[in-house]
C-alpha cells in the first residue's frame, strides 16, 4: 500500500544462489511491475554497491539482506566513483555495459517504511546504476566482474549523478554527458530537454545584454 492506494512493485528482491539466464531485457524469473520506468534494454540489470550497505544499516538501524535496494546484482569492490557510463564489464559468460545511474523512486521508501529514503539515496549519491546486456548468458552469485573496456569519456556514475541532480545549469558538463553514446535514452531525453532550455535562456540573456 502507498497511503490508501495499492500498488504493484517488484522491489522486494531476495538473494538467490541459483543460476539465472540473463537476456537483453533482464533476468529470467525477475519481476518488474512498472515497465515504463524499470526494465527494458537500457535497464536490463539494476546494480547496487555492497560498500554502501554498512552506511544504510547504521542509518536504518537494521541488518539488510542483499537486494534490499531492489537491485538484481549487489556488486562488491566498486562504487559510483569507479565505474563510468559506457564501461563494458565481463561477468562470467555475459557482457554488460553501464548505461545510467539508478534514479530511486518512492517504492524504495515503501519497502523500508521510510518515505524519505528515496531522497536520502539521491542526496548521498549512493544510487547504484543500470547495465544493458551486450552478450546474453547465465549468471549466478559469486561471479567475478572485470572491466574489459573503459569508455573514453571517463564520466563516472558519480559525475553523472552530479550533473543530473546538482549541476543542472552546467552546460559544459551537460554537453559532455550527452556526447557519451552509451548513455541510456531516458537520461538522454531528460538532459537534452534541459540543455535546450538552458541554451534558450542563455540566448535570451545575451539578447537583453545586447
Amino acid at each position: 500500500m502507498h497511503g490508501n492506494k495499492p500498488i504493484m512493485t517488484g522491489i522486494f528482491k531476495t538473494p538467490s544462489q541459483a543460476a539465472h539466464q540473463l537476456s537483453a531485457v533482464g533476468l529470467n524469473g525477475d519481476g518488474q511491475a512498472d515497465m515504463v520506468h524499470h526494465g527494458g534494454p537500457d535497464k536490463a540489470v539494476c546494480a547496487y554497491f555492497e560498500v554502501h550497505y554498512p552506511f544504510w544499516e547504521q542509518r536504518l538501524a537494521t541488518t539488510l539482506p542483499y537486494g534490499a535496494f531492489g537491485e538484481n546484482w549487489t556488486v562488491s569492490g566498486w562504487s559510483e566513483h569507479d565505474l563510468c557510463i559506457g564501461d563494458i564489464i565481463q561477468a562470467g559468460e555475459v557482457t554488460v555495459q553501464v548505461s545510467q545511474p539508478r534514479q530511486p523512486c518512492y517504492k524504495l521508501g515503501i519497502r523500508h517504511n521510510r518515505p524519505a529514503l528515496t531522497a536520502e539515496v539521491q542526496n548521498t549519491g549512493y544510487t547504484g546504476f543500470y547495465f544493458r546486456v551486450l552478450e546474453e548468458g547465465q549468471v549466478s552469485a559469486g561471479i567475478a566482474l572485470s572491466i574489459v573496456e573503459r569508455h573514453p569519456a571517463g564520466i563516472t556514475i558519480a559525475e553523472a549523478n552530479r550533473i543530473m541532480y546538482t549541476a543542472k545549469r552546467d552546460r559544459t558538463a551537460l554537453e559532455a554527458l550527452l556526447a557519451v553514446d552509451a548513455l541510456a535514452s531516458s537520461w538522454r531525453e531528460t538532459l537534452n530537454a534541459r540543455l535546450e532550455k538552458l541554451v534558450q535562456e542563455q540566448a535570451e540573456d545575451s539578447s537583453i545584454l545586447d
